[in-house]
Parts: structure tokens; C-alpha cells; sequence
């Protein structure tokens, strides 16, 4: 198992689980052909940081720095992510068994999902050389993320949060979750909703590389309406998981954000693009709090 494959599944389970049925950037995605960001300013107008919508794993060919980015690299004083150590992998796969095996529910993983799913589990276990018993072995949530990585049509290494990391070597890089609170949101998970999360990576994985690789191209391209539709689509349909796994972290880190942007120093805040989307994602909740959140990208 790659760890580091199995913590970018984690990060970008919102945005690459999600369906769509648009191949194409919509109307809507930014002429410039890059990823929409956004600054922030307070109520008397100055800027006080900048909000960034990452992808966690990439094809190594995918273009996505501007010119407008690379300005606003140089110009913060801090970066804020999900995970600031993602070239740890030992550490990582030392988290994330502490954590998979420590409260394995007594069924096999067959046991625990519906009839109708069991036959497509067994092709992605074929598929991924998987052998039952490893999943046999893991908490619901633990098998839900090994499944997933085998539709990954990326590299964590070509992430865009790893990349802006290293831009920001000598500089301050500020982690919302780290490995093991990025984990916990699903080990926290009550065994009915890890055990949809499940069943929604095996209904889901047929067409999950093509979909993955559409929204690599929404988001690439700024197609905020394509990256938004999919968002309330698949597992993020639940409203338990939704809550737990996007809307109540946006809140989470809204309550860490406001006094970071009162200080001085003006962070780039980089995080998950799913993050920034809709009326609960966090260019809304920073505009309810008074603060001017403006696309200029």
C-alpha cells in the first residue's frame, strides 16, 4: 500500500468521488484556462490573504501555475493546508495502521455491504490483486480509501498542495488537520455511514477514472458550475457525510482562519477545491463574516 497514495485518496475523495456527466469546461470556466482563486479583503478594504482550491493528485502533464499565482506565492507571508508533511510516507503508513485495524467490526467487508454491491467488490479486488482478507482486516472507512485509490488517475507528488509547500520552503506553513486529524474525520465516522462510504467507491468506481479526469479538467480551467454540480452529487448527496466530511471542517476552519487574517502576516490559505464551493464553502463564509472574498482568477 502507498501511503502517500492512500492520504491523497483521503484529501481528494470530495472532489474526485464525485460524478458528473460534463467532459467539457462549461461556459463558465475562466478564459485564462487556470484554476479559480480568490483574495480576501477586510472592511477597509485591504487585502488580507488569498484563497486557493487545490487537487491533491495530478498527472504529472497537467499545467495549472499563472503568473497571477506565482505573484501571490511570493507575495504571502504564510501558507496555510490540510497536511503540511506529505512527503512523510512512513509516518503516514505508521498513522494510518494505528488507526485502520484498532476497531475492526466483527463481520468480513462481504458481510458488511449490501448483496447487490458484493459482485463489483469482487471485481475491484480482482482488479487491485486485493486480497478479501486485507479488507477483511480494516475498518470500514480504511476499506473504503484502499478501494479508492485504484481509480486515482494522479500522482500525489504532482499535487498541487505539495507543489505550493515546497514554494514555500523558509517560510511558515500552517496544517488545519494533519495526517492523523485528516484521518480521524472518517475513523469518526459511525460504522452505518463508513460502511456507505463504502458501498458509494464500489457503486461509484466503474466510471470513477474518466470522472476524475473530467473534474481535473474543471478545475484546471475554472469551471466552478461543473466543480459545483458534482459537489452535491454521489457520497456528498448523504447528508451525515456531507456534514462531517466538507461543511462542518469549512466551519472548523473558518473559526481558525478569522484571527489569522487579523494579523499581520497575509496567508495563502490552499485547500481541497470542493472547500470553496456553494453557500457553505469558505468564499461564503468569509463573506457573511464582513470580509470582501473576490475571484481574480
Amino acid at each position: 500500500m502507498n501511503p502517500s497514495r492512500l492520504l491523497a485518496a483521503a484529501l481528494a475523495f470530495l472532489l474526485a468521488s464525485c460524478g458528473s456527466d460534463a467532459s467539457e469546461p462549461s461556459a463558465a470556466a475562466s478564459a485564462e484556462g487556470f484554476p479559480a482563486f480568490y483574495e480576501i479583503a477586510g472592511r477597509d478594504g485591504e487585502i488580507e490573504g488569498w484563497l486557493f482550491g487545490t487537487v491533491h493528485a495530478l498527472p504529472a502533464d497537467v499545467e495549472w501555475r499563472s503568473r497571477r499565482l506565482d505573484a501571490v506565492i511570493d507575495e504571502a507571508d504564510l501558507l496555510l493546508v490540510e497536511v503540511a508533511d506529505l512527503s512523510d510516507r512512513e509516518g503516514m503508513a505508521l498513522i494510518f495502521r494505528s488507526m485502520a485495524f484498532d476497531d475492526v467490526p466483527a463481520s468480513s467487508i462481504h458481510a458488511r455491504i449490501a448483496p447487490a454491491a458484493r459482485s463489483s467488490l469482487d471485481l475491484l479486488l480482482a482488479e487491485g490483486e486485493i486480497p478479501t482478507g486485507h479488507l477483511d482486516a480494516m475498518e470500514s472507512w480504511a476499506a473504503a480509501l484502499t478501494l479508492a485509490q485504484l481509480a486515482s488517475t494522479g500522482d500525489p507528488q504532482y499535487g498541487a498542495d505539495r507543489a505550493l509547500i515546497s514554494e514555500f520552503a523558509g517560510r511558515s506553513v500552517v496544517e488545519f488537520e494533519g495526517v492523523r486529524g485528516q484521518l480521524s474525520l472518517f475513523d469518526s465516522l459511525p460504522e452505518t455511514e463508513q460502511v456507505d462510504l463504502l458501498e458509494a467507491v464500489i457503486a461509484e468506481a466503474s466510471g470513477r477514472k474518466d470522472r476524475a479526469s473530467e473534474m481535473t479538467v474543471a478545475w484546471k480551467t475554472g469551471d466552478l458550475p461543473a466543480l459545483e454540480k458534482s459537489s452535491g452529487e454521489g457520497f456528498l448527496g448523504d447528508p451525515e457525510l456531507r456534514a462531517a466530511l466538507l461543511t462542518s471542517r469549512n466551519e472548523a476552519w473558518l473559526s481558525r482562519l478569522q484571527p489569522l487574517l487579523q494579523q499581520p502576516e497575509r496567508p495563502l490559505i490552499a485547500v481541497g477545491a470542493a472547500h470553496l464551493l456553494g453557500e457553505d464553502g469558505l468564499p461564503a463564509l468569509l463573506a457573511r463574516e464582513g470580509y470582501t472574498v473576490r475571484r481574480v482568477q
